[in-house]
């Protein structure tokens, strides 16, 4: 632990055994106290049953990283892999003409999906009860920090709990008992909140730390949000509100609608995605819905800032062909998978091959989602444990970053050195042939 840069590397490492693994933090570390070959992955000298560090650290550990972090670590990675073909085309560029500049080279794939936290799903009975519950708790114990002078004031909340009960166990839930249960938990939220503001002002003035810790400032805040957002809605009778808060230990959490087979609506964030060379580079985290067709260029100027020049093809999906997006690409000289808008011309109508060479190039696309399924199967990118946007921000960062290492290790790593072997064995084979010569002579 004393050599310089190894507690970096120890760190690195853990997060990669954790998701490569799919282990949560404690049992990552426990793993790593019961195993060498992780121990000397992580660089250490000699093999130790105790803890590398605390598994609490892994919280602070994601903040500090972020996402900027693991996307400098993927752009050195992708460096690394595409260095000789950048360079040899840089310095052998063909041109169209006098004017012209390098020409475009290469593919990219661009596409969004979801990043689902992993949370219960969200019902607005179950939001109000959950918040019934918490201000019901913070009741109690200002009345305690109080030193239970008065009266305590009643929540009644043996009646909400009989109440809830008896409307969760039903089968068949009609709109008349769910607008009467919202309204007896809207009540019960708005009578709680104005008992707190009264048992706060009791505090005022007096030279007593503030009875409210940090977090639970925090929670009335949120709770307080989600009154004001839900009795707009249940009095104006509508679904929709901007800014909706679904879950009140994770706000930053919105519904996105994504029109998906298996589930209408996802709960996390949206990721605006690309795939270069294989390699895939998180350009967009957003926890709010959008339209992904504003990503594109974004994406195409990375991957030029990345290489020295635009991809010659963009594989992508309908959503992105704006015209907006296809004037800019006339511009640049890009390809892109989709069909032309409007009726075919029978003027500039494709042949045969034309039209094969482009369904062919549109089914490459179909790489960027096997490389969805791979993080959603294999590293448990649809389940996100964190709780934090940063912490989260930085666990689906690590994920990209693990599937991208595994990627070059199975590429270019192993190709590196078994083209390192066969450099080594013909350079003996050369020194034996020469060692024997005369030998060799008098043989033929």
């Amino acid at each position: 632990m004393g050599r310089p840069g190894l507690f970096p590397r120890i760190v690195l490492g853990a997060l990669i055994i954790n998701h490569m693994q799919k282990l949560d933090d404690r049992r990552t570390i426990e793993e790593i106290q019961e195993n060498p070959y992780m121990q000397y992955f992580l660089g250490l000298k000699k093999f130790t049953v105790e803890p590398v560090f605390d598994p609490g650290l892994f919280v602070e550990i994601r903040k500090l990283i972020g996402k900027k972090s693991f996307d400098k670590l993927n752009e050195m990675l992708i460096k690394s892999a595409t260095r000789k073909e950048d360079k040899k085309h840089k310095s052998n560029p063909k041109k169209k003409d006098e004017d012209s500049e390098v020409i475009n080279k290469g593919k990219m794939q661009a596409d969004a999906t979801v990043a689902d936290q992993a949370i219960k799903f969200p019902t607005d009975t179950n939001l109000f009860n959950e918040s019934r519950k918490k201000l019901e708790g913070m009741i109690d114990n200002l009345y305690e920090k109080n030193g239970e002078e008065g009266i305590k004031p009643r929540t009644y909340r043996r009646k909400l709990d009989k109440a809830y009960l008896g409307y969760s166990k039903k089968r068949q839930k009609r709109e008349s008992d769910i607008r009467k249960i919202k309204r007896k938990l809207l009540e019960s939220v708005n009578r709680d909140l104005g008992h707190i503001d009264k048992m706060l002002d009791y505090f005022e003035g007096q030279e007593s730390v503030f009875p409210l810790n940090k977090r639970e400032l925090r929670y009335l805040w949120i709770i307080r949000t989600v009154y004001n957002q839900h009795r707009e809605m249940y009095e104006q009778k509508k679904h929709r509100i901007d800014d909706r808060i679904i879950n009140i230990h994770q706000p930053h959490v919105r519904p996105i609608v994504r029109g998906k087979e298996k589930s209408k609506t996802e709960f996390g964030a949206k990721l605006g995605v690309s795939l270069d060379h294989g390699f895939a580079r998180l350009d967009k985290i957003s926890w709010n819905a959008y339209n992904e067709s504003g990503d594109l260029k974004e994406q195409v100027e990375s991957y030029r800032e990345l290489h020295g020049f635009y991809p010659e093809l963009a594989q992508v999906d309908k959503i992105y062909a704006t015209r907006e997006n296809r004037r800019w690409f006339k511009e640049k000289a890009i390809r892109m998978t989709a069909a032309p808008p409007g009726r075919p011309s029978k003027q500039h109508a494709e042949n045969y091959y034309q039209k094969r060479k482009r369904k062919k190039e549109a089914t490459k696309r179909n790489a960027i989602e096997a490389k969805f399924g791979q993080g959603k199967n294999g590293y448990n990118l649809n389940q996100i444990r964190a709780k934090l946007r940063e912490t989260s921000e930085s666990w689906i960062s690590c994920i990209f970053f693990v599937m991208n290492l595994l990627k070059y290790e199975k590429d270019y790593f192993l190709h590196f050195f078994y083209r390192l072997f066969l450099e080594v064995k013909s350079s003996i084979f050369e020194n034996i042939l020469s060692q024997n010569k005369k030998s060799l002579k008098l043989a033929v």
